[in-house]
């Protein structure tokens, strides 16, 4: 069986391979499509709020505003309670780290970067 390779060049060469592999390369590439094609189906575009309005990217009426608004106030109060080392270890935290890399990162031990974050949380609790 021969299977079709496109490169990034825009090259294109066929190989010849055997009929069980060539059939495991032509399903997974036909799993592959249909699962981008998915995605793409399901996806919103952040371009159509400028084609479509503000209404179809997201529901911002007066009353979603004003809310945003209150809940950042309360956001921006809290983490100023919040020691310098607790607001950078908390922002590391919200963008995905693990409290291990976290430590690793500040090059202290994970129990003491757990403490910390433990603090905050009370902390911004006591707020909301």
């Amino acid at each position: 069986m021969k299977i079709q390779w496109n490169f990034a060049d825009v090259t294109t060469s066929e190989v010849e391979v055997d009929e069980e592999l060539g059939t495991f390369i032509t399903a997974s590439r036909r799993e592959e499509d249909n699962l981008s094609r998915k995605e793409r189906y399901h996806c919103y575009s952040l371009d159509a709020i400028l084609f479509e309005g503000k209404e179809y990217g997201d529901n911002h009426t007066p009353e979603t505003e004003v809310e945003t608004a209150e809940r950042n106030k309360r956001l921006y109060a809290a983490m100023k309670t919040l020691t310098a080392v607790q607001q950078r270890r908390l922002l590391m935290l919200a963008d995905g780290l693990s409290l291990r890399e976290i430590a690793r990162v500040e090059g202290v031990d994970h129990r003491a970067v757990r403490e910390s974050i433990d603090s905050a949380k009370k902390k911004i609790k006591k707020v909301f």
